[in-house]
């Protein structure tokens, strides 16, 4: 079976900022499919321990007073994150994102913070299999104008997007996007897991080093760090 047509889980988070290194928690959903279609979904709603920007409030609808009164303590919320994506990498099941490097850095830097094993301590080496939507839309359509943003993407590929910037919503549109660019490329869809994980490893290079290059034209120390899934080396 190709890897579009079976087990899948999708990954999102909603955060405090733009930064994976500082920014928290705030929601995040794992969100199990076969294909395209739901299996299971779990959400977190997590109190960061922080305040939530008025400009990140106003993307993800979560206020302070919210996330304080109904949240998660962020330790024990970061932790079953972890825990759910752990297992299901260590059977083999791919973790499917939108942008990984953002999400899964932004989780291993809230591990970190919270002093608790990182996805790369629980499997015991590397963080995969990865499916990353928008690295493999950016490689085979390289081409396409307009933007790469989610709503974007979804709109190219027929797929609904239902609540924006909500966690299940997206993580559930980055899957079907996933089986969708699956199923219309097949150098892509026809690839093993472990292959497409290695490609999709130098098409994030060859974007980032490309990008610093253009980049560099106005200034000369723009740095675009080219890892992928994880900022931090897994």
């Amino acid at each position: 079976m190709t890897w579009w047509k079976g087990p899948l889980t999708g990954f999102d988070l909603e955060t405090t900022g733009t930064d994976p290194e500082e920014a928290r928690i705030v929601t995040a959903a794992v969100v199990d499919t076969r294909g395209a279609g739901v299996e299971r979904a779990t959400t977190w709603l997590v109190d960061p321990g922080v305040p939530i920007p008025a400009e990140a409030a106003a993307i993800h609808g979560i206020t302070d007073a919210e996330a304080r009164a109904h949240g998660r303590p962020a330790a024990e919320a970061v932790e079953e994150i972890a825990r759910a994506l752990a297992e299901r990498l260590a059977a083999g099941r791919p973790v499917v994102a939108f942008n990984a490097p953002f999400d899964l850095s932004l989780l291993e830097a809230e591990l970190r913070r919270h002093a608790l094993p990182t996805l790369a301590d629980r499997l015991g080496g590397p963080v995969a299999p990865v499916v990353d939507a928008m690295v493999v839309d950016r490689a085979l359509d390289k081409y396409r104008k307009g933007s790469r943003t989610l709503q974007r993407v979804c709109e190219v590929y027929g797929v609904e997007l239902r609540d924006a910037h909500e966690a299940g919503s997206d993580a559930l549109a980055a899957v079907r996007v996933a089986v969708a660019l699956g199923r219309r490329y097949p150098q892509a869809g026809d690839l093993p897991l472990d292959e497409l994980h290695r490609r999709q490893v130098g098409w994030y290079r060859d974007w980032a080093v490309d990008l610093q290059s253009w980049l560099r034209r106005k200034d000369p120390a723009a740095v675009v760090d080219p890892r992928w899934p994880l900022k931090e080396a897994s």
